[in-house]
């Protein structure tokens, strides 16, 4: 019997070592494409988890400003501006669970929301709550480009001096439209972020910031019973 012991030729090998790379390369490019958009899905969920868990903060204690059951306790939003609002309340006495007792000193009743922009850049700042009389300022949510409030009179009218700052006008105050605008905590790759936001009434609050983080925009308005009464 003969010996035949042919092999591959170099040209065999060169191909099927291309037609392997280009199988990998195909691999690593699905993997790398499907692991973005799940860090991507992730920050989403994230970013919008957190701002719905803010909103749902300022909408239940803005809700409640100026109740104020015996009239004793002069319950009222304080201060109005476009970027921060302070109110107070009279909802219970020192201890927990206790019923109003006619001021606003106790914990929880003079309350102060507000964004802590610390560098000046608008991003990754906190929207901060201030509770004078409790646990002082703490973090509501961080990742939060903006922040804006715009005051309503019984008609729904806009009441401000066209500064957004209402000094003059606050005892008209009967709602509160909140607008809270979110970034995602890291940039995307590709992606540039050039939408310009506005509140329900058409003024811009952020925008274009040009960069590569996604945002997402949550308003609401809050119409506070107690105040007027």
């Amino acid at each position: 019997m003969g010996n035949n012991h042919k092999g591959f030729t170099i040209i065999e090998l060169l191909v099927a070592m291309t037609v392997g790379l280009v199988v990998m390369a195909g691999v690593s490019m699905t993997f790398r494409s499907q692991q973005k958009s799940y860090l991507l899905q992730e920050q989403m969920a994230a970013m919008q988890q957190n701002l719905r868990a803010a909103m749902f903060h300022m909408e239940k204690e803005i809700r409640m400003a100026g109740c104020d059951p015996d009239h004793t306790a002069n319950a009222r939003i304080v201060t109005a501006n476009a970027t921060s609002i302070t109110f107070t309340k009279d909802i219970r006495a020192t201890a927990e669970g206790s019923l109003p007792d006619g001021d606003t000193n106790d914990p929880s009743e003079n309350i102060t929301y507000y964004l802590n922009d610390s560098d000046g850049d608008g991003l990754d700042d906190e929207l901060r709550r201030n509770d004078l009389n409790g646990i002082g300022d703490q973090v509501i949510a961080d990742n939060i480009s903006a922040l804006n409030f715009v005051y309503l009179d019984q008609t729904d009218t806009k009441l401000d001096d066209g500064a957004g700052n209402v000094t003059l006008s606050i005892p008209q105050i009967r709602s509160v439209e909140i607008t809270l605008l979110a970034n995602t905590g890291r940039g995307d790759r590709g992606f540039q972020n050039n939408t310009v936001y506005t509140n329900q009434v058409g003024d811009t609050i952020f925008g274009p910031a040009g960069d590569n983080r996604r945002r997402k925009l949550l308003t609401t308005c809050i119409k506070c019973r107690n105040l007027g009464l």
